[in-house]
């Protein structure tokens, strides 16, 4: 794990995502609008399974919403290593998405504690 480093996932959120969701949630119909936290949910996938990854603790989360997404449109969420203080085994990292025209969708950023930090990366601190 190095500053830099990037991981991506496309997905392409649907209705039964959104019925699911909204099902789960107990909330009303969203017309043909894909709900918020269906895209902040790529962002835990993406730090959960892929980088970090298995062991990564989520422990912010700060988003800012650009535009709606409609149900049947492909978004690319991707996390990206801003920042590496291997004192503390934390991992800050930029988060964005966009749709299939590349316009953003959401951006933000994440902090994450991950046991995988490498004390030789302290001088990035």
């Amino acid at each position: 794990m190095k500053l830099g480093d990037a991981a991506e996932v496309r997905r392409n959120i649907s209705a039964e995502d959104v019925r699911e969701y909204l099902a789960l949630t107990q909330q009303a119909d969203v017309d043909d609008r894909v709900p918020e936290p269906l895209i902040g949910a790529l962002f835990s996938y993406l730090l959960g399974v892929r980088l970090p990854g298995q062991g990564a603790n989520y422990l912010k989360q700060e988003t800012r919403f650009h535009r709606v997404v409609h149900v049947g449109e492909t978004l690319t969420a991707r996390v990206e290593i801003t920042r590496i203080r291997p004192g503390k085994h934390l991992v800050d990292l930029s988060t964005t998405c966009t749709d299939e025209a590349a316009r953003l969708v959401a951006s933000g950023r994440a902090l994450v504690s991950a046991r995988d930090v490498d004390a030789e990366l302290e001088a990035h601190d």
